[in-house]
């Protein structure tokens, strides 16, 4: 089976949290969020077999970081993908997210196309998005680290065609095939 739209959160390899300390109350350290999945290469993510379950015209949009989009990663893995980006879409979180300064309060999400499969894009979708907070609560942390917006999901949906293939995906949605070690998994790579 090929899909004519697939979502996708790479576990980037931002540096493993769980060894950052940073300045709690009073001047003690206190360790950083914890994140609940394992972090890939860049490498890795490249390397994976998702050009084939791509239908010949289709849609990807790939969560990337900033610091990713600035340097071009995205980009890279999305024609490895088989797919050339078009436009991105700035989420504008109410929350900070990791780093100094400044601290990035946004993500992005990369539009690509493969082929010419057209958008049913509304002329009102703007490219900066205020989907509020999309963390679910969790034990030790309270938050889950990158999780992102049903809403986002909702947007992906009015604007591309079926069948549905979300990569790293952490539940299942309806209507929706999905791949990822924190997934029901109905789809093999």
């Amino acid at each position: 089976m090929t899909y004519r739209t697939i979502c996708a959160d790479p576990p980037w390899p931002i540096g493993d949290p769980r060894r950052r300390l940073r300045m709690g109350a009073g001047g003690r350290r206190r360790r950083s969020t914890e994140l609940s999945y394992c972090l890939m290469s860049v490498d890795d993510i490249i390397a994976l077999p998702v050009a084939p379950l791509a239908d010949d015209d289709a849609h990807l949009f790939l969560w990337v970081t900033a610091q990713f989009n600035a340097e071009g990663v995205g980009v890279q893995v999305a024609r490895a993908w088989g797919f050339e980006r078009v436009s991105e879409i700035v989420w504008e979180k109410n929350n900070f997210g990791m780093g100094a300064f400044p601290r990035p309060t946004h993500e992005i999400l990369m539009v690509c196309r493969r082929g010419s499969l057209p958008f049913n894009a509304p002329a009102n979708v703007r490219s900066v998005q205020k989907w509020g907070v999309a963390y679910a609560r969790n034990g030790k942390t309270g938050k889950e680290h990158s999780r992102k917006p049903e809403a986002a999901m909702d947007l992906i949906e009015q604007v591309s065609p079926g069948p549905y293939l979300e990569l790293f995906s952490r539940r299942h949605r309806l209507g929706w095939d999905v791949w990822g070690d924190q997934s029901a998994g109905t789809v093999a790579l």
